[in-house]
């Protein structure tokens, strides 16, 4: 199993979503900012290292907000989910085709990649 992480940043109401490249697996879809972690790392330290490298901000990362295991048909992922602000920077598209700050109620017009949709239903219910 891989373990990946995320970041789940809000700023006046809205949360951060970013768009996959198209050359990457699961294309054009819309996801929290974050990747793998690489071996030696914690995952706090890969959230802090993937935030710098896909969109060029500092992140103070903070409690767990949700967990999830899936398996996709090429890999199977342990996602969590953190808390995290912006320290330093205004995000950049360094990675991704594209970003977005949403709210809540906006989330039915994006899609999502598979791993996220069970986050998805716990952010609608709880935040």
């Amino acid at each position: 199993m891989v373990e990946v992480v995320a970041a789940l940043i809000r700023r006046n109401g809205k949360f951060l979503i970013c768009r996959r490249p198209p050359d990457k697996s699961r294309a054009m879809l819309w996801e929290f900012v974050g990747g793998k972690v690489e071996k030696g790392e914690t995952k706090e330290v890969a959230l802090i290292r993937e935030c710098r490298e896909e969109l060029d901000i500092d992140i103070k990362v903070g409690d767990i907000f949700y967990e999830v295991i899936h398996e996709y048909p090429d890999i199977r992922i342990h996602l969590t989910l953190f808390n995290a602000e912006i320290l330093n920077g205004e995000p950049k598209l360094l990675e991704h085709s594209d970003m977005k700050w949403i709210d809540k109620s906006e989330m039915c017009n994006f899609e999502f990649c598979p791993a996220d949709k069970e986050i998805l239903e716990y952010i609608r219910e709880n935040l």
